[in-house]
């Protein structure tokens, strides 16, 4: 994006100072935006489109701009999520990111090795309780979510953000008839998605997609064969779980005990 501010200045025939006094800026902060160095603001590139007569060029940065808070390898799943027919996900480590609150997320992200700064967790938060829209939106998708009983026993954050996570599941189950959300009973010494996490989509063209996490980032995968295997597994994974219902009792029983 820097190249492309930088292009488009030297087109207008203008200096690095000349830009900087007609968008308000500093010299040295115009400079570490054509750099790369400094992240532009959305008001700054919008400006800038005018001033050097991009044409829009650099307005239609502003979308990539917001992307920018996802990880790169996430980029593409977000768009897609968006107005997706179908999610689905297998989590094992914690609650579905779809379905935190904000203390539960910014525990998450607090807690994170190497450590974010404050900035960066609030930009990770915000980002994470951004792509909540997608619960409540008409028309809405059919989610369907399992998530292993030791995340309901993890007290990230503390036992009053913990409780108050697991109330906010109830109230989603409740309140969400597009929503199915099962537990994966501990007790179950066997069951089909012991390799990992894993998220499911059914874009609303009908195409089938799975984003597999992992330390690296994760991985978008989209070969039929490969596909239909997991959307294959996450079926016998949902028939091993808990029933709804059995599930929204054990959710209302560990969150009695914190």
């Amino acid at each position: 994006m820097g190249d492309l501010i930088r292009i488009h200045r030297v087109r207008a025939g203008l200096t690095q100072r000349d830009a900087s006094e007609k968008l308000m800026v500093s010299e040295s902060l115009m400079g570490a935006y054509e750099r790369a160095e400094r992240i532009p603001s959305l008001d700054f590139l919008g400006a800038a489109d005018q001033v050097f007569e991009a044409c829009g060029a650099l307005k239609a940065c502003v979308e990539l701009m917001d992307e920018e808070k996802y990880p790169p390898k996430y980029v593409d799943w977000v768009r897609l999520q968006r107005l997706a027919r179908v999610i689905s996900a297998y989590e094992m480590m914690v609650i579905p990111g779809l379905l935190q609150t904000e203390a539960y997320a910014r525990a998450l992200y607090a807690s994170r090795v190497p450590a974010y700064t404050e900035e960066e967790v609030a930009r990770h938060v915000a980002a994470r309780l951004e792509r909540q829209a997608v619960l409540t939106r008409t028309p809405p998708p059919r989610i369907g979510f399992v998530m292993e009983e030791s995340v309901l026993e993890r007290i990230l954050g503390g036992p009053e953000v913990l409780k108050d996570q697991l109330r906010h599941l109830l109230e989603c189950m409740r309140t969400m008839s597009h929503l199915t959300f099962q537990v994966m009973p501990t007790r179950r010494h066997m069951h089909a998605g012991l390799h990992g996490p894993m998220q499911l989509m059914s874009t609303e063209k009908g195409r089938n997609l799975i984003f597999e996490e992992g330390h690296g980032g994760g991985t978008l995968i989209s070969k039929p064969d490969r596909v239909n295997d997991l959307f294959d597994l996450f079926g016998i994974l949902r028939a091993q779980a808990l029933t709804p219902w059995e599930s929204a009792e054990l959710i209302e029983e560990k969150a009695a005990q914190l």
